[in-house]
């Protein structure tokens, strides 16, 4: 009798084991769900990075950015980690704000983005709308949606931002690396306006009727609370982190700025950037550059000087570079979620634009299955995953447009 109740205690040990999934098991379940539904990413900055390879739609560049080893999107590996809606960048630097030319610029970078779609329409398709990413899914059809990063490219002339929705731009970043006309800038020290301007005040007023998302990525807190007490419609930050695991870092949102954008109806979507996720890495950096400053110092070299490039060379070797990783911005996804629910949290990774610093098993668009396999071993459901990937997005980007 004892031999029969061991022997069946083993075998419901051994069913329970079973039914327990592993990690291929939640790989494979990750890799149907990033297939099944939509994912949309907040900011992938594709379009500058062509403009800064000299990018013209030529023949010898017909490939691009169907299958390519340079950057980290292209059409093949999008397709293979079920990206079905990244948000092309118009990325508008600080000095176009100062020299002129930001509109102009702002029109090259849409352009480019009708000659990707035009030249390839099996494969992409710019998309002004929910139900054009829906239409496009439908058909196997990656949508290319369009966000302008700095506001500086509407210049000072509000009728630019109706000028800029008719041409497909859907969200626009207030500000980028330094105050500009709209408001004040997270990575300035001026405080120019302390907050938005009297024109930016107009500018999201006008957004709001237009039906553009407010995009508070970059801005300063001031400006932040600002646009809380003004805006009608919900706001995203379209590829930020949470302060929580930064403190230092201003360009990452506090936990109240997380629970008020998430009052506001409003979604945050976690930057992969390696500095944005954990303030470890940047420490480790820079103490591993003063490192290397201090032994060039003491045999008498600059960083520039040919006998140098050795040394540097083995440094590098010896102390090889810091990464994050997928499990800190799961790390990210919980903390929003604690602090603002399931409702207010999705992917901006900014891909393209964080150079060298994405973590280990986000390196590129064909990853975003490893990062559902993680939320899965947490206990997130299809639906929850869903949310994050594109419903809350969605959401905000339907509600964007309010008044007359």
């Amino acid at each position: 009798m004892k031999n029969l109740l061991f022997l069946l205690a083993l075998g419901f040990i051994a069913c329970h084991r079973s039914s327990v999934p592993n990690n291929s098991d939640f790989a494979k379940k990750a890799n149907e769900i990033a297939h099944k539904y939509i994912i949309t990413d907040g900011h992938v900055d594709l379009p500058y990075r062509l403009k800064a390879k000299n990018f013209k739609l030529t023949k010898e560049y017909m490939g691009i950015p169907i299958e390519t080893k340079e950057g980290d999107f292209d059409y093949v590996r999008a397709k293979k980690g079920g990206l079905s809606a990244p948000f092309m960048s118009i990325y508008i630097p600080s000095e176009y704000q100062i020299n002129g030319g930001a509109k102009l610029l702002a029109d090259s970078l849409i352009n480019m983005i009708e000659s990707i779609t035009n030249a390839h329409p099996d494969k992409f398709k710019i998309a002004k709308s929910v139900s054009d990413v829906e239409n496009n899914f439908a058909k196997g059809i990656i949508s290319l949606p369009m966000g302008m990063e700095n506001g500086a490219g509407i210049e000072d002339d509000l009728s630019n931002l109706a000028y800029f929705k008719n041409r497909g731009i859907s969200y626009i970043t207030l500000t980028h690396g330094k105050d500009n006309k709209i408001c004040d800038s997270s990575y300035d020290t001026t405080a120019t306006w302390n907050g938005l301007s009297p024109y930016g005040e107009k500018v999201v007023m006008e957004m709001n009727r237009l039906g553009i998302m407010v995009d508070i990525s970059h801005v300063s807190d001031s400006a932040f609370y600002d646009v809380m007490a003004l805006s009608k419609a919900p706001c995203i930050a379209s590829h930020s982190g949470c302060r929580f695991f930064t403190p230092k870092f201003k360009r990452n949102m506090s936990d109240d700025m997380i629970k008020l954008l998430g009052k506001n109806g409003g979604v945050i979507q976690i930057n992969f950037g390696s500095t944005f996720l954990d303030s470890k890495v940047p420490e480790y950096q820079n103490k591993k550059r003063d490192e290397l400053r201090t032994l060039l110092s003491t045999k008498g070299l600059k960083e520039e000087d040919e006998a140098a490039k050795p040394i540097i060379e083995a440094f590098r070797k010896k102390n090889p570079k810091l990464y994050s990783d997928v499990e800190m911005v799961a790390n990210h996804i919980d903390h929003v979620v604690k602090l603002a629910g399931i409702d207010h949290v999705g992917l901006g990774s900014d891909f393209d634009g964080v150079g060298d610093s994405l973590p280990t098993g986000l390196k590129d668009v064909s990853q975003y299955p490893n990062l559902i396999a993680v939320l899965l071993k947490r206990g997130y459901s299809e639906d929850d995953i869903a949310k994050i990937c594109y419903k809350n997005v969605f959401r905000v980007w339907g509600k964007a447009k309010v008044g007359s």
